[in-house]
């Protein structure tokens, strides 16, 4: 049965059913059980923004403080998961993977690979991505594409309540260190969710609308750009088709390609800053597999290539809009379209 829940009540409910069904799964990181016992307050925190807020009073033993210290907690993780321990842990902010991002691309990204297959690393590590909420350039960026040229990663980047509870259980089920991003934005974005445990296989996107003209494939908060643009271009007679990615790592490059070759045009909107992004590699690969569908230039929309501002005129002007994807897709669709 569905209901209309937020993003950040999917990912609560992802976590507490994965621990209610499988004792090895772990919860840890800095405030998760801050706050608890303190005068009027009856609950934890729940980490900075209370996403597991409510997971401590059920599982007290199974959901940890850590000191601040990213080193050190998401390297217990990755120790913790090669022991059969299945640990979901909390960085904070993407921006902070500067101190850690050892443990995790050059141990536990690897551990499978240099053990011939014996070492297992099921390992989430959540983290929050994105700009909009005033955080500043150490707090704002979107570095999916870091993660995603790793191999040994998963990484998931759900868009909307119903992917996050769903790419959030196959995170926790599955047996490689996944990168969770999670766009602060979103939070309390709201959509269908069913009550009951279900998964989203990685790997697979979804074509969230359909179109014959132009396709967009949009990353995570920009999906909803993407809506947002094709709703206005509708009435211009301009048909988009968006596809959703859902996950990196693996990357559905089959799903994009069969859209381009149907529409012969193509535009990615990529919150990350654009040298080496998604949407660089998206270019890349159509060109590489299938430039002989396409019939215009390739447009990327992204945010410059700059560290996010803190300036409030200049953070809205930093991410991606529904205005510039329109105008994206009316270059590419050109004359062709409207005759």
């Amino acid at each position: 049965m569905a209901r209309e829940i937020t993003y950040l009540q999917a990912i609560n409910e992802a976590l507490a059913q994965e621990m209610e069904r499988d004792p090895t799964v772990v919860v840890f990181g800095e405030d998760n059980v801050g706050g608890s016992g303190a005068p009027g307050e009856d609950d934890a925190w729940g980490g900075v923004l209370g996403v597991t807020k409510g997971l401590f009073g059920k599982y007290p033993d199974r959901v940890l403080d850590t000191p601040i210290s990213e080193s050190a907690f998401i390297g217990a993780a990755m120790g913790a998961a090669a022991s059969g321990l299945r640990p979901v842990a909390e960085l904070m902010f993407v921006d902070f993977m500067g101190v850690c991002f050892d443990q995790i691309y050059n141990q536990g990204a690897k551990f499978r690979y240099m053990f011939g297959g014996r070492a297992n690393v099921p390992v989430v590590i959540r983290t929050m991505y994105g700009a909009g909420l005033r955080a500043a350039a150490q707090h704002s960026q979107a570095l999916y594409p870091l993660f995603t040229h790793v191999p040994g990663l998963k990484v998931a980047v759900p868009s909307n309540p119903y992917d996050a509870k769903g790419l959030m259980i196959e995170a926790i089920r599955d047996d490689d260190p996944v990168i969770f991003f999670e766009n602060k934005v979103l939070y309390q974005a709201t959509g269908d969710v069913p009550e009951e445990p279900y998964t989203l296989p990685f790997g697979e996107a979804e074509i969230v609308r359909e179109g014959s003209d132009v396709t967009v494939v949009a990353v995570g908060r920009m999906v909803s750009m993407a809506e947002q643009a094709a709703e206005v271009l509708d009435g211009e007679g301009i048909d988009v088709e968006i596809v959703d990615p859902r996950t990196t790592s693996p990357l559905d490059l089959e799903t994009i390609f069969e859209s381009v070759e149907e529409t012969g045009r193509l535009v990615i909107v990529d919150e990350s800053n654009p040298r080496c992004s998604l949407a660089a590699d998206i270019s890349a690969q159509v060109v590489q597999e299938r430039f002989d569908a396409l019939k215009a230039p390739i447009r990327m929309v992204t945010a410059p290539h700059t560290p996010p501002p803190f300036s409030s005129v200049l953070e809205d002007a930093y991410i991606p809009s529904a205005d510039r994807v329109a105008a994206a897709v009316r270059d590419v669709a050109g004359a062709a379209v409207a005759s």
